[in-house]
Protein backbone atom coordinates (compact mmCIF):
# COMPACT_ATOMS: atom_id res chain seq x y z
CA UNK A 1 0.00 0.00 0.00
CA UNK A 2 0.85 3.47 -0.42
CA UNK A 3 1.43 5.67 1.87
CA UNK A 4 -1.80 7.88 1.11
CA UNK A 5 -3.49 4.51 0.95
CA UNK A 6 -2.33 3.65 4.82
CA UNK A 7 -3.29 7.11 5.46
CA UNK A 8 -6.69 6.56 4.14
CA UNK A 9 -7.63 3.13 6.10
CA UNK A 10 -6.43 4.45 9.24
CA UNK A 11 -8.35 7.58 9.05
CA UNK A 12 -11.73 6.13 8.12
CA UNK A 13 -11.41 2.75 9.74
CA UNK A 14 -13.75 2.56 13.01
CA UNK A 15 -13.13 2.31 16.60
CA UNK A 16 -13.99 -1.16 17.87
CA UNK A 17 -15.66 -1.87 20.68
CA UNK A 18 -13.75 -3.66 23.50
CA UNK A 19 -15.56 -3.33 26.64
CA UNK A 20 -18.75 -1.60 27.64
CA UNK A 21 -19.57 -2.79 30.99
CA UNK A 22 -22.10 -0.98 33.64
CA UNK A 23 -23.10 -1.84 36.96
CA UNK A 24 -25.69 -0.28 39.28
CA UNK A 25 -25.13 -0.78 43.17
CA UNK A 26 -27.97 -1.54 45.73
CA UNK A 27 -26.80 2.22 47.21
CA UNK A 28 -26.95 4.10 44.50
CA UNK A 29 -23.35 4.21 43.22
CA UNK A 30 -22.90 3.58 39.40
CA UNK A 31 -19.62 1.49 38.06
CA UNK A 32 -19.25 2.24 34.47
CA UNK A 33 -16.42 1.23 31.67
CA UNK A 34 -16.13 1.79 27.85
CA UNK A 35 -13.28 0.72 26.14
CA UNK A 36 -12.06 0.83 21.98
CA UNK A 37 -9.33 0.16 20.15
CA UNK A 38 -8.57 3.14 17.81
CA UNK A 39 -6.91 3.11 14.70
CA UNK A 40 -4.49 5.35 16.12
CA UNK A 41 -3.50 6.43 19.08
CA UNK A 42 -4.93 9.43 20.94
CA UNK A 43 -2.42 11.79 21.50
CA UNK A 44 -0.13 12.16 24.02
CA UNK A 45 -0.57 7.97 24.24
CA UNK A 46 1.57 6.32 22.29
CA UNK A 47 -1.19 2.91 22.27
CA UNK A 48 -4.50 2.20 20.25
CA UNK A 49 -6.68 1.96 23.38
CA UNK A 50 -9.58 4.48 24.37
CA UNK A 51 -11.28 4.36 27.63
CA UNK A 52 -12.70 6.34 30.04
CA UNK A 53 -13.91 4.59 33.43
CA UNK A 54 -16.51 6.22 35.75
CA UNK A 55 -17.59 4.90 39.65
CA UNK A 56 -19.77 7.39 41.62
CA UNK A 57 -23.15 8.69 41.80
CA UNK A 58 -25.30 11.14 39.45
CA UNK A 59 -23.34 14.31 39.28
CA UNK A 60 -20.38 12.99 41.15
CA UNK A 61 -17.38 11.08 39.84
CA UNK A 62 -15.33 9.43 42.98
CA UNK A 63 -13.41 7.62 40.59
CA UNK A 64 -12.02 7.72 37.13
CA UNK A 65 -10.21 6.65 34.29
CA UNK A 66 -9.53 8.30 31.10
CA UNK A 67 -7.12 9.07 28.50
CA UNK A 68 -8.58 12.19 26.47
CA UNK A 69 -7.01 13.98 23.49
CA UNK A 70 -3.97 16.37 24.84
CA UNK A 71 -3.77 14.94 28.34
CA UNK A 72 -2.97 11.15 27.96
CA UNK A 73 -3.51 7.90 30.31
CA UNK A 74 -4.66 9.55 33.87
CA UNK A 75 -7.02 8.98 36.27
CA UNK A 76 -9.35 10.97 39.02
CA UNK A 77 -9.47 9.79 42.80
CA UNK A 78 -11.65 11.85 45.21
CA UNK A 79 -11.15 15.29 43.04
CA UNK A 80 -7.85 14.60 42.59
CA UNK A 81 -6.09 13.79 39.03
CA UNK A 82 -3.25 11.29 39.08
CA UNK A 83 -0.74 9.88 35.37
CA UNK A 84 -1.69 6.77 34.64
CA UNK A 85 0.70 4.36 33.63
CA UNK A 86 -1.25 2.77 30.91
CA UNK A 87 0.05 -1.35 30.49
CA UNK A 88 -2.72 -3.41 29.08
CA UNK A 89 -6.50 -3.70 29.09
CA UNK A 90 -6.40 -6.41 32.04
CA UNK A 91 -4.28 -4.14 34.10
CA UNK A 92 -6.51 -0.97 33.45
CA UNK A 93 -9.62 -2.99 34.91
CA UNK A 94 -7.80 -4.53 37.77
CA UNK A 95 -6.73 -1.41 38.89
CA UNK A 96 -10.19 0.41 38.67
CA UNK A 97 -11.70 -2.50 40.18
CA UNK A 98 -8.75 -2.52 42.96
CA UNK A 99 -10.10 1.66 43.66
CA UNK A 100 -13.44 1.07 43.76
CA UNK A 101 -13.21 -1.44 46.58
CA UNK A 102 -11.20 0.77 48.20
CA UNK A 103 -13.80 3.38 48.07
CA UNK A 104 -16.47 0.93 49.00
CA UNK A 105 -14.89 0.01 52.00
CA UNK A 106 -13.74 -3.68 50.68
CA UNK A 107 -17.04 -4.74 49.86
Amino acid sequence: MTPKEIYGVKCHMKAELIIRYRQVYADGAIAEAVVWRVPTPVPPSDHSIKYRLFYGRAGVRLIGYDNERGKGDHRHIAGREYAYIFESIDKLMADFIADIIAVRGGS
